[in-house]
């Protein structure tokens, strides 16, 4: 699938009238949730008549996806969709397109200027502070509110990084779970390779804990793997992960993971092109538009098995 997407970078969903409307689409990258998040918005694009969308894969390089941004730019599409590589970048890429009077729609990753942003840009996207406060939650539950934790974090330029960490923290400091310790926390990129090799320097070193907190499924897939080749038994540990990934999914049927947390990729894509398509005809859209996040646990899986992303 990942193949076909990156084969596909122009896609015309609809060769139909002479009034059509071509929207780019810049990705950060095209891990397995973001892959299903463009997946999103190609399903969405296919629903709208004329609609042309030109994708383009930014591979995690803040330097391509800006001039990737220019390129649409001076290729006059109507409107841009852009999960930003680095919400940093929200400052120049928001100049980019309020210069150039292109509708812009920010996926995904909240861009640091948020708060500065012109009526013909908003955000589509998961309020973070309840993914990371939900998971910790869970877990702080399932442990009896004591024990040791280790956190795997994504990058740390990314909003949803840094927010689901202080939602750790901050669930960690309630009266209930004060007894929870973080013993290490280090970055692994949203990968599971990352996740992987940084679980084996822990276990290499000696580091003991009680349940394994990831900013995402793939680091927590990527953690229990390593946890597995070092014959550790997944019912003493609690894992937790963000976004109800297939893999996470069947890691859960397996028993091997014990919370993740529903990010409505699909959600998320349908939503930005219906704001891009609103804010090309002028129609006012809300700054934030927030996709619901929801729990999930073996207890409630089966519901969610059918909405695998």
């Amino acid at each position: 699938m990942r193949k076909a997407i990156l084969a596909a970078f122009v896609m015309a969903i609809s060769a139909s009238t002479a009034s059509a409307q071509t929207i780019g689409v810049s990705m950060s990258g095209l891990d397995k949730f973001r892959t299903a998040l463009l997946n999103g918005v190609l399903s969405q694009g296919k629903t709208i008549p004329g609609l042309k969308l030109v994708v383009q894969n930014a591979k995690g390089d803040n330097e391509a996806q800006k001039a990737q941004i220019q390129q649409f730019i001076a290729d006059k599409v109507d409107a841009i969709i852009l999960a930003v590589s680095d919400g940093d970048l929200g400052p120049q890429m928001t100049k980019l397109a309020a210069d150039a009077h292109i509708p812009l729609v920010y996926i995904n990753n909240v861009p640091s200027n948020l708060s500065d942003l012109p009526e013909n840009q908003v955000v589509v996207a998961s309020n973070e502070a309840e993914s990371g406060t939900m998971q910790t939650k869970e877990v702080c539950s399932l442990l009896k509110g004591k024990g040791r934790v280790v956190v795997l974090m994504g990058e740390p330029f990314h909003a949803a990084a840094r927010a689901r960490t202080q939602d750790i923290d901050n669930v960690i400091a309630t009266p209930d779970c004060r007894g929870l310790q973080i013993v290490e926390r280090q970055a692994a990129y949203w990968s599971s390779d990352y996740a992987d090799q940084q679980m084996q320097e822990w276990l290499s070193a000696g580091v003991k804990f009680d349940a394994v907190i990831a900013n995402n499924d793939e680091m927590a897939v990527g953690a229990i793997r390593a946890m597995k080749r070092n014959g550790m038994s997944m019912k003493d540990i609690v894992v937790a992960g963000v976004d109800a990934t297939d893999d996470a999914l069947a890691a859960m049927q397996a028993g091997d993971l014990d919370v993740t947390i529903l990010q409505s990729a699909s959600g998320q894509g349908a939503a930005a092109v219906d704001a891009a398509i609103k804010l090309i005809s002028g129609q006012k859209v809300p700054r934030e538009n927030n996709v619901p996040f929801e729990l999930v646990t073996p207890q409630n899986i089966a519901q969610y098995l059918p909405k695998t992303q």
